[in-house]
């Protein structure tokens, strides 16, 4: 990564907008960045801290805390750096958080922190990466350079005081940083990756022998060898077992075949005696049957005589019909005849209805007439009436119109003082106006105001929390440092007692020299340890750190209290006497002051509405004064052509009867009239149809009568002729009378249902008959068996054979068990040597990449170690140079005790006492060389395994000339 622009406005010290161009430098790996003290030349290492990741160097000050308190207000705080990181070129701009100006108005407002991030490609054009989220922007900052906040500023920037830090890392903090620096991270991913497998392993072989455990628990059985004794001593008995098993089944198929013969011998008695009681059943059912045999043959004899009975029944019928007939048609003759004697009394007076009619006729004629003159009467009655409601209306119209044009200038009156008063609201719109314009910048003032007072209220708090935190870290620290104190002293004490313990009486002290020892020093209390008195002293530098840290919170606390202080003295001299009013007290006055603006806008308005309407209604007021003037015209035109209608509607009324003045009453009596002549005609001309009608009736009914008659006697000699019949064939049959005949007549069905009863009767008794005779010969010679016996006999074989299956299942059972458990163990142990011969190579490189073998090492703190020889090669020769050839950085090699992390930490070889000591050992001057030399060194090394962080050099030498003063 190499600088190219710095452009900072009212950032820092820089009041004004300042634009550092590093590319005037050309290629140069070194410069210098030299000045006196609160020159800005941390100022320019901070902006392009805070233009990559929006903090400081020092993570001391925050970016809203760097505005310039002398920049005009007007200005806006940001950074824009350029640079260039391998053949890509970047430009980053940040705006911190910060209050500025409102872009309409007065007042304030928080401008919130954006920052914007672009590409620039060979030709000069951008591509926008990040619009306008600081967090988006920082994310890609860190994936671009590999570093975050922390490690960029503890390896590209050394800011005052903190050059011993880099010196003095621990293997963990350094192998971070250059596991970013180098991108390592692949062999831990190695080192993950074989610990993972080699855990997978171990546990798929402990669950192995889990599951070998588990599958002999499953059996009831402790280990293998049992598994093989009960498999030896299983298989005999299972042969005895399934031999047991099939005597008792051969016992039971034979009591089962020996109960099965004997049930169908019981079956065959059963069956027999079956037989025998139904044919006794059907001999009780023999004389019923004898009776229905007798029945049958009377039925058929009967069947003979019924073609003659049918046709006597018949004849008797049709003589019954010719009888109903001619009575009927007697009663209708005589019916006929009184109809046609009424008719003939009606047909003598149609000479009188005919002269009726003419009369009818003749006053029909005379009503008619009237009808036209009756109608010109009408239409004249109508026209008056009209002219009438015309002028009516015309007379209506005219008042309406007059009370129009008192109306309109009634109107004319009130918009006239309305006009008035709405200029008069309307010229104080500019007043209102400025008077909007200065609670709107009043209540942004109390606003901000507001706003400081709570901030100032949350800082009170913190505050008071800082100074609790910090008087609870000094007693901590207190405590620490009395009990690290205590611990050194007995350590000495402990250490002159085990002195005094190895003294001999007239040996010299190597302490003091004296031969004489008057006085032993010893311990009454246990002697602590190295580790615990370094564990006590590391413990009170944390808790000395932790305080200065708390101190340091408390003061950046009461310093942005106090700078609130001023702001909130400055808003309140601004606000004046409305500092007393509350931002919801200077809203509701705003709000009035909106509504007093908007009614005087409206009222501005409304001026000129009512202008308009004015001017309408003196247009509407000279056309009303036309409109009466034209219905005054009509007025009196209407009034003489209704005095006209009038006498020609009295002279034609003269020439009408009374009676007929109205037309309706006219058209009524013409219409009874017609309607009684209507109905006179229709009555002469019924009479004569109905008289017609009535004489040929008659004459049908006359000869229909006569026809009724003949049929009748005709009727009742075919039924005499087929009674003989009838009665004849009767004496010759063998019924004795017709009342014998007609109780043995019976229908077909009947007859067939009857003959069928008598077969089944006959066709059951004769299988009955040879069922019963097979049966007794197939049981000839036998007795009927005890079947209770045989089933118990069956039932105890049963048993017997179901206890020798169960043993046999048993015993099955277990050896299929045993021999399948036998077969899981074997294919178990196959798996589980498979799984030994993988771990013994990924397990073993497993450990040996996570450090678990003697030098604790891990794979990738091995090529960090590598790494690191190289920078320190590159280092060494620089502070040689430094230091005139004394020193020289070395890697510790020696193990750290215990499990902390080593293989990165650093040591010193001075060449003026031949020895290796710690890197704490160095001075203030020499741990800033050494830093120095460390730095360049591991810059040359980035360069020449990765490439572009050629520019920390540059940075590394800021303040270098404050440092040597300083030494």
């Amino acid at each position: 990564m190499r600088p190219l622009r710095l452009s900072l406005s009212a950032f820092g010290p820089f009041a004004e907008q300042e634009l550092i161009d590093f590319s005037l430098l050309g290629r140069n790996p070194l410069f210098l960045l030299n000045g006196p003290t609160g020159a800005g030349k941390t100022t320019l290492l901070d902006a392009i801290c805070f233009a990559l990741y929006g903090k400081t160097t020092g993570d001391e000050r925050e970016g809203a805390q760097m505005r310039c308190d002398l920049a005009e207000p007007s200005r806006l705080t940001e950074v824009s750096f350029e640079f260039e990181l391998g053949q890509q070129r970047y430009r980053i701009r940040r705006v911190p958080e910060q209050a500025r100006l409102k872009k309409s108005g007065d007042g304030y407002t928080q401008q919130k922190p954006e920052a914007q991030l672009v590409e620039i490609d060979s030709n000069g054009e951008e591509s926008i990466l990040v619009a306008s989220k600081v967090s988006e922007a920082s994310s890609e900052i860190e994936r671009l350079t590999g570093l975050d906040a922390d490690q960029f500023r503890q390896v590209m920037v050394l800011p005052q005081g903190k050059f011993r830090q880099l010196l003095m890392a621990d293997s963990k903090e350094r192998e971070k940083i250059f596991s970013q620096l180098f991108q390592t991270h692949i062999y831990r991913r190695i080192e993950d990756s074989l610990k993972v497998q080699a855990d997978e392993i171990k546990a798929a072989v402990l669950e192995q022998k889990n599951i070998r455990t588990g599958i002999l628990h499953s059996a009831n059985l402790q280990e293998g060898q049992a598994l093989e004794d009960e498999l030896a001593d299983l298989a005999p008995a299972v042969s005895q077992a399934l031999r047991a098993k099939q005597q008792a089944e051969q016992a039971y198929q034979q009591a089962s075949q020996a109960l099965d013969s004997a049930k169908v011998v019981q079956a065959d008695f059963t069956e027999l005696s079956k037989l025998k009681q139904q044919l006794s059943e059907l001999d009780k059912q023999q004389k019923q049957v004898e009776l229905q045999q007798q029945q049958l043959q009377a039925a058929k004899a009967a069947q003979t005589l019924k073609p003659r009975d049918d046709l006597k029944i018949q004849r008797f019928d049709e003589a019954k019909q010719a009888s109903i007939l001619q009575t009927q048609c007697e009663s209708d003759l005589h019916q006929a005849r009184q109809n046609l004697a009424s008719l003939e009394q009606q047909y003598a007076l149609l000479p009188e209805k005919e002269q009726q009619v003419n009369g009818v006729r003749q006053q029909l004629s005379l009503l008619q007439s009237y009808k036209p003159l009756l109608e010109k009467v009408a239409q004249l009655r109508e026209q008056v009436s009209a002219a009438q409601q015309k002028l009516n209306a015309q007379s209506e119209q005219g008042q309406q119109l007059k009370q129009q044009m008192q109306a309109l200038q009634q109107q004319k009156t009130q918009l006239n003082q309305q006009q008035i008063q709405l200029a008069e609201q309307a010229e104080t719109q500019a007043d209102k106006q400025k008077k909007l314009s200065e609670l709107e910048q009043v209540l942004g003032l109390a606003q901000e105001l507001a706003a400081l007072k709570q901030q100032q209220e949350q800082d009170q708090q913190a505050l008071i929390a800082s100074a609790e935190q910090g008087k609870q870290l000094a007693e901590r620290y207190q405590a620490t440092q009395l009990q690290a104190n205590q611990m050194q002293l007995a350590w000495h004490q402990g250490q002159a007692a085990l002195m005094a313990q190895r003294l001999n009486v007239g040996e010299a002290c190597p302490v003091c020299g004296s031969v004489n020892h008057p006085q032993l020093a010893h311990s009454s209390q246990a002697i602590p340890s190295e580790q615990e008195l370094e564990q006590a002293r590391n413990a009170e530098q944390a808790a000395r750190d932790k305080l200065g840290q708390a101190r340091q919170d408390y003061k950046v606390l009461k310093d942005k209290q106090q700078e609130r202080s001023q702001q909130q003295q400055l808003l309140v001299s601004r606000l004046a006497e409305q500092a007393s009013l509350s931002p919801s007290q200077l809203s509701e006055q705003l709000e009035q002051a909106k509504l007093a603006l908007q009614q005087a806008q409206q009222a501005q308005q409304q001026v000129k509405q009512v202008q308009q309407q004015l001017d309408a209604l003196a247009q509407q007021e000279q056309d009303a004064l036309q409109s009466i003037e034209k219905a005054r015209e009509l007025y009196q035109s209407q009034r003489s052509q209704l005095d006209l209608l009038q006498g020609q509607f009295e002279q034609a009324k003269q020439q009408l009867p009374p009676q007929y003045g109205e037309l309706a009453l006219l058209q009524q009596e013409i219409d009874l009239q017609a309607s009684q002549l209507e109905h006179l005609e229709k009555t002469i001309k019924q009479t004569q149809q109905d008289y017609a009608l009535c004489r040929e009736q008659v004459s049908a009914k006359q000869s229909a009568f006569d026809a009724a008659k003949q049929s009748l006697k005709l009727a009742q000699q075919a039924l005499s002729q087929a009674q003989a019949s009838f009665k004849q064939q009767l004496d010759d049959s063998c019924f004795a009378s017709e009342i014998a005949y007609n109780e043995a007549l019976m229908d077909e069905v009947d007859m067939n249902e009857l003959q069928r009863h008598i077969d089944d009767y006959a066709t059951r008794v004769t299988k009955l008959k040879v069922q019963a005779e097979q049966v007794e010969l197939k049981l000839k010679g036998k007795e009927e068996p005890d079947l209770a016996v045989l089933e118990q006999a069956l039932e105890q074989t049963k048993g017997e054979r179901e206890r020798a299956e169960l043993q046999w299942n048993s015993a099955n059972n277990r050896l299929s068990n045993l021999q399948n458990i036998q077969q899981k163990l074997q294919q178990a142990e196959l798996f589980d040597q498979r799984l030994q011969q993988q771990y013994q190579v990924i397990g073993t490189l497993a450990d040996v990449a996570n450090g678990r073998t003697g030098n604790k090492i891990s794979l990738q703190r091995f090529v960090l170690s590598v790494l690191l020889d190289d920078v320190l090669l590159q280092a060494s020769e620089r502070l040689q140079m430094m230091s005139k050839g004394r020193y020289q950085l070395l890697r510790k090699e020696q193990r750290a005790k215990g499990n902390k992390a080593s293989g990165l930490e650093l040591e010193v070889e001075d060449s003026y006492t031949s020895k290796v000591r710690s890197v704490a050992t160095l001075s203030g001057g020499e741990s800033f060389m050494a830093a120095l030399a460390m730095a360049l060194g591991l810059s040359d090394v980035v360069q020449a395994y990765a490439g572009g962080l050629s520019w920390i050099r540059c940075l590394l030498m800021k303040d270098l000339v404050a440092s040597i003063k300083s030494l």
